[in-house]
């Protein structure tokens, strides 16, 4: 099994090299089988952790993700990097404290957001960058490789506006975030704008209808999926249940023989 200071190390030579995708696990056996499709990092999806508690997004408290992030890094050697939402409290010590427990998990990377799920607002810029502030000096002062990501939610929270966007993440690159990230851009245009408006690498949310080759060309350094891989295989064993109950069990074709687990 490869040292927490070996996947860190391995995880910031990924954001030297060539684009790459960080897929999105719901649960350990997920983890290895996205490892053993041959993907070189991982990163977790707050949704997608929460459907397998039977719980909407934004339910999840620190202590349950803590046990989840320390349930993949046993399960696969690649680096993995958490989704922790607003850091699990408003106040920036709070969410330097948050850091400091994901990584003892055995994270090596996550992402921070600027929406506050308690009271369902935006933090204010200033705001919010003291909060990316605190959890880089966290990030930065541990004694591996840990990349802190900076999350714009502007475009998933109805407050659709490129410019302000550009302005909250250049506000986070200056305040320590070694990656950025605003989910919901629409058009390659946008994601052009946004790489080329910052100096750090950017994380771009896939999907349906967008092509890989061409979001790297626009600029993005990697390219997550969020819950989207969770939600197919939920549809996909929701067919299979249905097409059970109504007699038919042809869905059941066994285990495939490569699956590791």
């Amino acid at each position: 099994m490869r040292s927490q200071a070996e996947r860190g190390t391995r995880f910031v030579a990924l954001h030297e090299g060539p684009p790459f995708i960080i897929p999105n696990p719901w649960d350990a056996g997920s983890a290895r089988v996205l490892e053993a499709a041959g993907f070189d990092a991982l990163a977790t999806t707050s949704s997608g952790f929460a459907f397998t508690l039977g719980r909407s997004d934004g339910t999840v408290q620190l202590h349950e993700m803590v046990a989840h992030v320390a349930a993949l890094t046993g399960a696969t050697e690649l680096p993995v990097s958490a989704d922790l939402e607003n850091g699990y409290g408003a106040e920036p010590s709070v969410v330097a404290e948050t850091i400091t427990a994901i990584a003892n998990a055995g994270a090596v990377g996550g992402s921070i957001e600027d929406w506050d799920r308690d009271e369902h607002v935006l933090y204010e810029t200033e705001r919010a960058a003291d909060r990316v502030r605190a959890a880089a000096e966290a990030a930065h002062g541990l004694p591996f490789p840990f990349l802190l990501c900076a999350r714009a939610e502007n475009h998933i929270r109805d407050h659709d506006d490129l410019d302000d966007t550009i302005a909250r993440l250049q506000a986070y690159e200056a305040a320590g975030a070694d990656v950025l990230f605003a989910p919901g851009l629409h058009g390659l245009d946008d994601i052009r704008r946004l790489c080329g408006s910052v100096g750090k690498p950017v994380n771009v949310l896939a999907r349906a209808g967008m092509s890989v080759d061409d979001v790297m060309a626009a600029g993005a350094q990697r390219i997550s999926v969020g819950g989207g891989l969770t939600w197919v295989a939920a549809a996909a064993a929701m067919q299979a249940a249905a097409a059970i109950r109504d007699g038919d069990l042809s869905a059941l074709t066994g285990r495939p023989p490569d699956l590791p687990v």
